[in-house]
């Protein structure tokens, strides 16, 4: 227990090993990985017909121009690589259908409002926002049609900058190398804005810049690897693959996929939650024992936990700690 107590005033008293640790103890204080499932969920119930919504589109749009439609269609699809590739490959079944297009409106619509309903609890949660402080079911959908157009802007504009990245072959070898980890940069930028706006708009709290912009950084790397994760999985797990096997790793190597960036997006959140309401230092046993002393990030975080339930504006909830209970018989103590 000495040990364990040298730790705690240690991380406590340096911010380096107290943040992440604080981060951590948040993200399952929030229970977070189920709010990534529920993001998850809807998330996949909206991907796949918002992508065949998007091909038949394109296809029918870009039909004069074959060179162009291929370019176009797989630089989007790109975005997706778990996915992505089955739709590319299958284009021709599904060109212009009407079909395809009344499935991808009615999923698409139904799943997006659900992810953007599902992204807007998470991180009221997350950031402590009062239940009665919270949009109300009709401009909390409103809300949730505002993020779907930054969803769609962005979709778009990391779509040109994926036909730009796959043109980048025009030039000589240096210079195609050049321009294409310039456009990773800017792809990175990009969607770290994308998810900077994205925290600012779902959110009732004001969120100040210097806490978000290093996360959202963070975050955007983060999604770039998973793009590439996503991509190896496709061409050396699935290449080969027996039909029913290559269909069930889809749907589960795209469920993962999604959870994975739904807890990326989560995590970020954490973090900026954290240091935007000042919630470190916390005490290293606190989700383990009562027996424990509260740090100051500790009292501010179950404070946040109780006001956060609070579902109407003349409801006042106070909360009071008294002394730890005493250690339990043959136990030494605790920090």
């Amino acid at each position: 227990m000495d040990v364990l107590a040298r730790l705690d005033r240690y991380q406590r008293r340096h911010r380096w090993a107290g943040m992440p640790l604080a981060v951590v103890y948040k993200f399952f204080d929030d229970q977070a990985t189920y709010l990534a499932a529920l993001m998850a969920y809807y998330g996949f119930v909206s991907l796949f017909p918002l992508l065949l919504f998007l091909v038949a589109i394109l296809s029918a749009a870009l039909h004069g121009n074959p060179q162009l439609q291929h370019s176009v269609l797989h630089s989007a699809l790109s975005q997706f690589p778990v996915i992505g590739d089955q739709l590319g490959h299958n284009i021709h079944s599904f060109r212009g259908s009407g079909a395809a297009i009344l499935v991808g409106i009615t999923g698409s619509v139904y799943g997006a409002l659900g992810i953007a309903q599902a992204v807007q609890h998470a991180l009221n949660k997350i950031f402590a926002v009062p239940r009665h402080a919270r949009p109300d079911p009709l401009r909390s959908r409103a809300r949730g049609l505002y993020f779907l157009l930054l969803l769609a802007a962005g979709l778009c504009l990391t779509t040109a900058l994926a036909t730009a990245y796959s043109a980048a072959t025009l030039f000589g070898t240096r210079q195609a190398t050049g321009v294409r980890v310039a456009l990773g940069v800017v792809g990175v930028v990009l969607n770290a804005a994308l998810l900077l706006l994205s925290y600012r708009l779902m959110t009732r709290r004001k969120l100040p810049l210097r806490v978000t912009y290093g996360p959202a950084l963070g975050a955007a790397c983060a999604w770039q690897a998973l793009q590439w994760g996503g991509s190896y999985y496709v061409g050396h797990v699935l290449r080969g693959a027996t039909a029913t096997y290559g269909m069930f790793g889809i749907v589960l190597g795209l469920l993962a996929w999604i959870y994975l960036a739904a807890t990326v997006y989560l995590g970020a959140a954490e973090i900026i939650a954290v240091r935007c309401l000042r919630l470190w230092p916390r005490s290293l046993l606190t989700p383990f024992t009562d027996h424990v002393h509260l740090a100051t990030g500790d009292v501010r975080a179950y404070r946040s936990y109780a006001a956060t339930e609070s579902f109407k504006g003349f409801e006042k909830i106070s909360v009071r700690f008294g002394d730890p209970p005493p250690p339990a018989v043959g136990d030494k103590g605790a920090p």
